[in-house]
């Protein structure tokens, strides 16, 4: 029997590329997102296109509106809560909006999952940038990156959390948040710490989604600026993989519920964003690659690498995807959909 999913945020990157794996094996999938996002029409486009013009439910409406999300929560099964805010820049720009979409947004999903009769599991899509920039962590410099002196499988859960930013507070109110609605109600809900994430349909901006933002650039030529060193190193996680993390904490609730987990790509899958990304950037593109660079910008960590490990104890999930093969995925799908990103494209 299918189960019925909620996607808060269905209409994004990460939620598009869900649906398309949910309904491709039968589940039943309510969509609510207000469609703000670059891109977001074109992933309704491509999944009724895909799955045709009845197969989801789509609810157009915004996660600080308390009584659609009481409706559009009352028959789920499953709540994965991806929308809101995704950008440092724009949090600082912007304090207050960031928060009513990210804290107010998530504890009002958790409200309405409370009052669920179905009782729903619910998986919160929260970010490495709840440990803030990890000050006490020793980091040293090599000539393409930075690593950690003392932490060689990266950040666990029990790292301190240390809010940096607007973004970093408003994602990480709706992190504890989550882990205590299954503390003090019992809900099955479970907190996804995830890293850079990148893979087709990822619309990627400047100051969000950097992989694909730089793929993007490239293939078109626009001006490509690095903040900082371009040395901060990252780990990376192609899309399927994520998505198969969901699958498993939904397979696996009694041992994921009221757990927190740190989602990337792990030691195995690092690399500096200019100085390492650049050559493979290169070699795919055929020809080097003009870069500008600025100052660092706030909040900005030079170095995160998630400690997968109690992930792969607890679900059973090891990321399966090189950066190699991932990248060159989403650059093959950037370049046989170019059209996409033209300013002309609707």
């Amino acid at each position: 029997m299918s189960n019925h999913y909620l996607v808060t945020g269905g209409a994004g990157f990460i939620g598009s590329n869900y649906v398309h794996r949910l309904l491709g094996r039968g589940e039943r999938v309510t969509i609510y997102d207000n469609l703000s996002r670059a891109g977001a029409q074109r992933n309704i486009d491509w999944l009724r296109v895909n799955h045709g013009e009845n197969s989801f439910r789509l609810v157009v409406a915004d996660i600080r509106d308390m009584d659609q999300l009481i409706l559009a929560t009352q028959d789920s099964d499953v709540i994965l809560h991806l929308a809101g805010q995704v950008a440092v820049t724009t949090s600082v720009v912007h304090p207050r909006e960031d928060f009513e979409n990210n804290a107010l947004g998530t504890f009002n999903v958790l409200e309405a999952a409370r009052h669920s009769e179905r009782q729903p599991v619910v998986l919160y899509a929260s970010t490495n940038k709840v440990y803030g920039e990890m000050e006490d962590a020793r980091v040293e410099e090599g000539r393409t990156s930075y690593r950690y002196a003392d932490l060689p499988n990266g950040v666990h859960e029990a790292q301190p959390l240390d809010f940096h930013s607007p973004y970093g507070c408003s994602k990480g109110a709706g992190d504890q948040y989550v882990r205590d609605y299954h503390r003090i109600y019992g809900l099955k809900s479970v907190v996804l710490r995830q890293s850079c994430i990148y893979g087709p349909r990822q619309f990627g901006i400047e100051d969000q989604g950097w992989v694909a933002w730089f793929v993007i650039a490239a293939l078109l030529g626009k001006p490509i600026t690095i903040y900082g060193d371009g040395k901060q190193v990252r780990d990376v996680l192609f899309i399927d993989d994520l998505l198969d993390v969901y699958d498993l904490a939904v397979e696996r609730i009694d041992q994921a519920a009221g757990q927190a987990f740190n989602i990337g790509g792990g030691p195995a899958n690092t690399m500096s964003i200019w100085w390492e990304f650049g050559p493979l950037l290169e070699s795919l593109l055929g020809h080097k690659i003009p870069v500008e660079h600025a100052d660092w910008r706030p909040g900005d960590q030079h170095i995160y690498v998630s400690d997968i490990r109690k992930a792969g104890r607890l679900l059973g999930w090891q990321p399966k995807t090189s950066v190699e093969e991932g990248v060159r995925h989403l650059f093959e799908w950037v370049k046989s959909n170019i059209d996409l990103f033209s300013p002309s494209s609707p």
